[in-house]
Formats: C-alpha cells, structure tokens, sequence
C-alpha cells in the first residue's frame, strides 16, 4: 500500500506542476481531464501526507521516553498515545480510499421514478418521492433536467430527470430499487393501512463514445405532445418516440417544444438503459445473483420502506431503521445516503481482502 501512495502522490505532484502551465491551461479539454484525475488523487494523497506526519510525531515522541525529565516523558506518552489512535484511525480511513470504485460514480445520472403496486396510492407516493428526491437534490447543488413525465388522475405514473452534478451518480445510486409504502389513505373511510409501491431506477449518463448505437437499429416517431398547457401542446409534432429494435427498448420525450431537444434527451436515456441491460447480462454472464435495478414495482421485491403510522422508515439492505418520516420526505435524507455509502464501501474493501 505504501509504494501505490507514493506513486499516488508523485503523479499528484506532477499534475499540480502542470497544471500551472498556460499552455495546459489553453488547452480546456486536456485541462479537465487533467483536473478530474487530480480530484481523484487529491484525498488519497492528502491521507497520505498526514499518515507520514503522523509517523514522525510517533518516532519523536518514542524518543522523548528516554529523557530524563519525568514531565517530558509524561507529556511525550500522551501524544504517543493520541497520535497512534489517529494513525489507526487515518490507515482504515485509507483502505477505504483505495478500495476498488465504481468508475460511474462522478458521472451524472438519470432517475426513472413509477408508480407500482396499489393504484392512486402507488402514484401519489411516487410524486412524493420525485418531490423528495428534486429537493435533496437541489440541496445538494446538482442541476436537473426534466426528460418526461406522465401523470395518472392522482399523483404520478412516470417521471424520468437527469441528475446533472460532480458524483451525482455516486450518491444517487443506492435509490434504486421497489420502495414501499404503508398508511392510511386520505381515501380510507375505515381507517385501515393500505400498502402500495413505487420503483426507481437510477442509471449513469452514458456518453456516445461510451454507448455506440447504430441508426439502422433505431424507429423514431414524431408525434404532438400531449398533457395541459404550452402552445407547443397539440399543435406541432415536437415529441419523440425511439425505439431500439434489437433490445425492444423504447424511450418517449416531449417534455420540450423542439423534435431535435426531445430527441437529444431520449437518445440520452437509451444510452444509459443500453448499458445497464448490458451490465446485467455481464453479471449473469459471471454468476452474479443481483437482480437488475429495473425493478417491476411489485411488493415483493423492496428495498426500503416507508411505515407512516409508526414514524419510520427502514432500509432493508442495511437492516436499520429511520425516523421523521416528515422530514425525508422533505428530502433530508443525508443521514441514509451516508450509511448506504459507509456499507457499500466496507463491502468493497472486504471483497479486496479476499
């Protein structure tokens, strides 16, 4: 691990020198390459560099034990102490840090949101988790961008954004999966608790050079939009339908008054569905029993679930529960993203162990 830091932090070094040469600078696209393997480094390094501080103070501190004076030593046993539990502390906070990573996490990402099981139920709690997921994500500092939404009598059937953002991905991914909700309906005359459930697909945005689709495998229809208000709607045929003919995969966007804006965003979403079909067959491929994140919607298969009478909402991947459902559902929801971060990582670093 010693000799992989130190190659870390020469390369670290190098970077930062030229960086600094107008030349580099002039050139933007080299420059941000250069800018995002340096923020890949950047904490690593910086680890680094207090592992060996803290290193020294230990050498220097164990010297001080041999002195005479009694207070010295004393004074030099309490930092020995303290600088030791940092350095234990720092070297797992380092495993963490080289722990193999998922090359998606920076990118930024798309999220699909529907209504499942349990009817207008299903599709008002999936507009509670749209509006939760915008708020948390405006909170953040990331930017969205609406690509479709269809909306049922009460509530919302569909709803696909892009999530624009350094490590948007990264953060939003563990969303994925069937959450499930249980409370009373505003419905519910006898006051019984119904469950119903959405799903969510969080997927990386892919870029053309990283998913190649060919025009021969692609039918893409033009139609009006559809839905209330704007001029555009009814009157020009602005939204787009594709459909990617070997996979059956089809992605519908009207949600702009142009055919070429709407076209652009759907051919987005393909991307990013292309290469999650992809990954799955991959893992089925090596004997990987993950399902895949474009789950049905069903009761059965859930990953979280919201219980509204009993104030609690519990992740089942981690096996913990959460509470002030008000508050999450207003987006504070840092507290489980961190945990489900925490749990990923520590998974990460014992498969590298093995």
């Amino acid at each position: 691990m010693r000799e992989k830091l130190q190659k870390m932090a020469t390369e670290f070094a190098e970077l930062e020198e030229r960086m600094a040469d107008p030349s580099v600078i002039a050139d933007q696209t080299g420059y941000q390459k250069l800018l995002k393997r340096r923020r890949e480094l950047q904490k690593a390094v910086e680890l680094f560099h207090e592992q060996e501080r803290l290193e020294k103070q230990i050498k220097d501190s164990e010297e001080l034990l041999n002195e005479s004076d009694e207070e010295l030593r004393e004074m030099a046993k309490e930092e020995l102490k303290q600088a030791k539990e940092a350095l234990e502390k720092l070297e797992e906070d380092l495993k963490l840090e080289l722990a193999p990573k998922d090359p998606n996490d920076e990118k930024n990402c798309i999220m699909e949101i529907r209504a499942g099981t349990g009817g207008d139920e299903a599709a008002l709690f999936a507009e509670e988790l749209s509006r939760m997921y915008l708020r948390y994500i405006k909170n953040k500092g990331y930017q969205t961008e609406m690509i479709s939404q269809s909306e049922g009598e009460r509530g919302l059937k569909e709803v696909i954004f892009k999530v624009d953002g350094e490590g948007a991905y990264g953060r939003m991914k563990y969303e994925s999966g069937v959450h499930r909700v249980q409370r009373i309906p505003e419905t519910e005359a006898k006051g019984r608790v119904h469950t119903s459930a959405a799903s969510v697909v969080v997927l990386p945005e892919m870029d053309e050079v990283e998913v190649e689709i060919r025009a021969q495998d692609l039918r893409i229809d033009v139609f009006r939009s559809g839905g209330s208000g704007g001029q555009s709607v009814n009157t020009t045929d602005s939204a787009v339908r594709v459909t990617h003919i070997p996979t059956g995969l089809v992605v519908q966007c009207q949600d702009e008054k142009s055919q070429l804006k709407n076209k652009i965003k759907a051919m987005g979403v393909l991307r990013s569905r292309l290469y999650a079909l992809e990954q799955e067959k991959r893992s089925k491929e090596l004997g990987d029993a993950r399902s895949s994140q474009a789950a049905t919607g069903e009761r059965g298969d859930k990953i979280r679930t919201y219980n509204f009478p009993q104030d609690r909402l519990t992740d089942h991947r981690l096996g913990q529960n959460f509470s002030n459902l008000p508050a999450i559902m207003d987006g504070e929801i840092d507290d489980l993203v961190d945990a489900l971060i925490l749990d990923d990582q520590m998974k990460r670093l014992s498969q590298a162990g093995d």
